[in-house]
């Protein structure tokens, strides 16, 4: 009888070792749409320019939606946010129509993405940019026309995403 149990607890302790060494399956990215809101501003997505990032979270079956690359990039840097993201996804720029409509549905892995940064090009949102591109080639193209230099996801600097960006007032509003 010891025997059947100490083999009943061991199968048991097997199983949930087994258990907790699952992967979480990767969800595949959703597609953007009028609903998709910006995770920080809360603005709708679609009314920016440039490339847009969606973030999926364990336990989650919605993703969180970003304005620009770099807010999803200080997502993931951030030490007060969740650090339980599945997949991160950004519009690849090589697929895009024009920087106005960067795609709806050409999503890649950030992690298998060249990024641009300190380039000429403002994000949506008025900030620096991290421009994603599904081939180093395309990322190569626009840095010799738009400056800047090609880096991988996380070879991209925290500082560059999370330090604060001075905006001007514009002219218009003395007049």
């Amino acid at each position: 009888m010891m025997k059947k149990l100490f083999a009943v607890v061991g199968v048991t302790l097997l199983l949930a070792a087994c258990q907790e060494e699952q992967q979480i399956a990767k969800p595949a990215a959703m597609e953007l749409s009028a609903e998709a809101a910006g995770h920080y501003c809360q603005m709708t997505i679609l009314d920016h320019e440039g490339p847009k990032a969606q973030i999926h979270l364990a336990g989650n079956p919605f993703p969180l939606w970003f304005s620009q690359i770099r807010d999803a990039v200080a997502f993931t840097r951030l030490p007060e946010e969740s650090k339980d993201y599945v997949a991160i996804y950004v519009n690849d720029m090589d697929k895009a129509e024009s920087w106005e409509q960067p795609g709806n549905n050409n999503w890649i892995d950030a992690d298998a993405a060249f990024f641009v940064i300190e380039s000429s090009q403002i994000g949506g949102m008025g900030a620096p940019e991290a421009i994603p591109f599904g081939t180093k080639a395309g990322a190569e193209k626009f840095s010799a026309e738009n400056g800047g230099k090609i880096v991988k996801l996380a070879e991209i600097p925290s500082e560059y995403v999370l330090k604060p960006v001075e905006f001007t007032l514009s002219d218009a509003s003395n007049n």
